[in-house]
Parts: C-alpha cells; structure tokens; sequence
C-alpha cells in the first residue's frame, strides 16, 4: 500500500510540475503583443487541458515496456515517499477530499441557481411571437429570462436575445452584437469552459489554475471580439456595448464579459491590427515545442523505473 501511495504522489508531483512550465511559457507567450487573442485563446486552453488530462503518465503507463531508459527525479520521489509514510497522507487526502467536495457543491449549486433563475424570469415574462431563426447554423432565440445576449447550452449550443433588443440596438450593432456570440457557440466555448471549472474542482490548491481561468475568461472575449474586428463592425460593438450597459436600460452585460470592458473597448477602439501571420506561427510552435517537451519530460521521469527509496 505504501509503495502505491508513494508511486501515486510521485506520477501527480511530476505532473503539476511540467504543467506549471508550461503554464509560464503560456504566459510569456501570451504577453508578447505580436499575435492574435485567438491563438492566445487556444494556447491557453491547451495550457488547462494540460493540468486537466495527465497525458504523460498515460502516455508512460502505455509505454511501460518500452521506457528502460527513463530516469526517476530522486527529490521529488523522496518527498513522495516521505510523504507515503504516516499519517501525513492520510491527512492530506481527507483536505484535498474536502476541498474538491466544497468546489464541486459550489459549482453545482451555481448551475442550478442560474436554471432556477432563468427558469422563474421566463415563467413572469410575455412570450415572444418571433420564432427563432438559424444564423450560420446557429440558433438564435429571443428569451424573456435574459437580460443580455448569452451563447446557452453545453453541447448543443444556441443563442439567447433579450427581449426588445433589436428595438434598442441598430442593425449593424446587432449583427456586430450576433458575430460575437456565434464565435462563442461556433468553438464550444461553453464546454471548454466546464471542463476548467470540473477540473479546477480537482486542482482547486493550485494557483496557476485559477489564474489560467481568468485568462481563459479574457481571451475568450478579445477572441470573439477579434471576429468583429475582421469583419469591419469594431465601431458598431462599441456603441452596443453602450447601449447594453446603459444602467437606464433593462439590459445588462454578463460579468464575465463586463468585467474585462476596458480591455474589450482599448482593443475595439483602436486602429485595426494588422495581421501578422509569421506572430502567430511562432506562437504555435514556440508553445507546441514547451507543450511537447513537457510532456515527453513527463514521460521521462515517471516511467516504472522509479524505486522507493527505504
């Protein structure tokens, strides 16, 4: 039991740690003004799937037979073994237990509020006469539950309008309004984001991890504005941006995208960008080449080789 337990620490402690390299060079990367926020987006979704999904120790339990030549890092398989013997990991055990249980009820509890309330806004409201409609195969539906446009749904995703928002905003500003949030359901973003918030529950002790969320959150956002941006509407979302925020109105933003407006409205206002293709590239393969190290690293030191020291 106490060489499993030690084995587990160990195959976990190398993990976090190529997670967290990284996870720097994600942030270094993404720091360079040089590229576009989409592949910023995907670099650091990359980086949360990386925390997320062990791949180097499957990669390593796979290759078992094949991995002679892997060598263990004696410091941290002290510390595992340490760790393995006592009452320590026991104790430890019971608190990342504990805290998993809180964020996970957490999680949850936040889920259902926001069905709960949407559910009691819809039951008051008038229904809309106007059917929904598909844009770029995408539904679009007027909802009388929401207060600001939203991308709903996890797998099948679908677009939700306020009531009387065609009536306050133009027809430009709603199509700007319409790109933004097809970007969103185009990429699935609301699964990627349930994923870091499912593995986020696993990893709440890390501090990367919340951190890479609310990149993940930024990103998101001047990605899907970056859409806008390509398409001549930069102008158009600013001033529905506005509108929506107009605290005389009944519209309101989301908090997630509220609270990143200053940085949505210095990217939106400023001259157009220009493309810089050989930026992204070397974004790609400067982060594919950590990404893979890391994982190859991984592999190489957890591979079955490691021995308990006694």
């Amino acid at each position: 039991m106490h060489e499993h337990i030690a084995r587990g620490l160990y195959y976990f402690e190398v993990h976090l740690l190529y997670a967290s390299i990284v996870w720097l060079a994600a942030w270094v990367l993404t720091s360079i003004r040089r590229g576009s926020a989409t592949t910023k987006y995907w670099i650091w979704v990359a980086t949360s799937l990386n925390f997320i999904f062990p791949l180097g120790a499957v990669l390593d339990k796979v290759w078992a037979s094949h991995l002679s030549w892997a060598t263990p890092l004696g410091t941290i398989g002290d510390v595992a073994n340490s760790i393995s013997r006592g009452p320590t990991a026991a104790v430890l055990c019971v608190v990342w237990l504990l805290g998993t249980t809180l964020m996970l009820t957490r999680l949850c509890l936040r889920i259902h509020a926001e069905r709960s309330v949407a559910q009691a806004t819809a039951g008051q409201s008038v229904p809309d006469p106007r059917p929904s409609f598909l844009a770029h195969g995408v539904p679009v539906r007027f909802d009388g539950s929401r207060q600001a446009p939203a991308v709903d749904g996890v797998l099948r995703p679908h677009i939700s309008l306020p009531h009387g928002i065609d009536r306050l905003l133009s027809e430009h500003e709603l199509n700007a309004v319409l790109i933004h949030e097809l970007t969103h359901a185009r990429r699935r973003d609301n699964l990627i984001r349930l994923l870091h918030e499912v593995g986020l529950c696993a990893l709440w002790f890390h501090p990367l991890v919340w951190i890479t969320g609310s990149r993940l959150a930024l990103y998101r956002e001047l990605s899907c504005d970056d859409s806008v941006i390509q398409s001549a509407r930069g102008g158009d979302l600013v001033s529905a941006l506005a509108k929506l925020a107009n605290p005389e109105e009944a519209f309101l933003l989301q908090a997630t995208a509220s609270s990143f407006i200053s940085h949505r409205l210095a990217r939106l206002t400023s001259p157009p960008p220009r493309v810089f293709q050989v930026a992204n590239i070397l974004l790609i393969v400067t982060f594919a080449a950590v990404f893979l190290t890391g994982i190859l690293a991984t592999v190489a030191h957890t591979a079955c080789c490691f021995v308990l020291r006694r």
